[in-house]
């Protein structure tokens, strides 16, 4: 489960899902706070002998991503999540929204699932006041987990490419520029970044991120690991710096609603 919520949020990362955890439950889980040390948020570059023109296109979107963070309060985005098995050749899709916002010096994070597999299904996500929350009102029970001391880092993996600067994720990732693509309207930039750190190597052997060079934020992201599983985001109406609705960083339970606190 806990493997499930940290690919959850972080397709920003954010990414893996409640359905997902039935098809893994045989893989060892990955704690929360083990992830989020690990693993922070944004894109730092040390390609391999690049050429000049790629060095130079990589530090463009570097910039770009720095400028987005600097002025960075919130993003609303719809997202497609595909999560792929590769030992039963299978897909799950979920579709929804997800809420992004900087309060003070936190950020919050919230995720509406409406669907699975095209199947209407509904699950919260939240992460606020240093906890994340899991949802499920077909059983009416929230899943909760604490981040603690793993805050900060929580936090900033949250904003993968979302709001994280370019320039800060040299100390995790080695980032190369791997052209472009088009992904729906947007002609955007492919970074492949391969993690320095063995405890995310463990989880992915390459995330690969879509950036958008007119506004610096991600419309796709990849998450491979070395069993040829993946969880691919999507996101579209990307919605950047507006007021967001208080009613999204809400849970919409009822006075029956049964909190639930696994153990660490």
């Amino acid at each position: 489960m806990k493997r499930v919520l940290i690919f959850t949020v972080v397709l920003l990362a954010m990414v893996a899902t409640i359905s997902a955890q039935a098809k893994d439950k045989k893989k060892k889980p990955a704690t929360p706070a083990a992830v989020a040390a690990a693993a922070p948020a944004a894109v730092a570059a040390k390609p391999a002998a690049p050429s000049d023109s790629s060095a130079q296109k990589l530090e463009d979107i570097l910039k770009t991503m720095d400028a987005t963070a600097a002025s960075f309060q919130s993003v609303q985005t719809d997202f497609e999540w595909d999560q792929y098995s590769k030992v039963i050749d299978e897909m799950s899709t979920q579709k929804g929204t997800m809420y992004f916002r900087r309060q003070g010096n936190n950020i919050e994070m919230a995720a509406d699932i409406n669907s699975v597999d095209n199947k209407p299904d509904q699950k919260y996500v939240l992460f606020t006041g240093g906890n994340v929350q899991v949802y499920q009102p077909k059983i009416d029970q929230i899943t909760r987990y604490s981040a603690g001391k793993n805050k900060a880092d929580f936090e900033s993996f949250l904003v993968l490419g979302f709001g994280g600067r370019g320039h800060d994720l040299a100390k995790s990732f080695d980032v190369k520029y791997a052209g472009e693509e088009n992904i729906g309207a947007v002609k955007a930039v492919k970074l492949e970044l391969t993690p320095k750190v063995d405890r995310v190597k463990n989880m992915f052997s390459l995330i690969t991120l879509w950036i958008d060079p007119a506004r610096g934020v991600s419309v796709q992201q990849k998450f491979l690991e070395s069993s040829g599983d993946y969880r691919l985001a999507k996101y579209s109406n990307i919605k950047a710096n507006q007021k967001l609705p208080e009613s999204a960083f809400k849970l919409k339970t009822t006075n029956k609603t049964r909190v639930v606190t696994p153990q660490s």
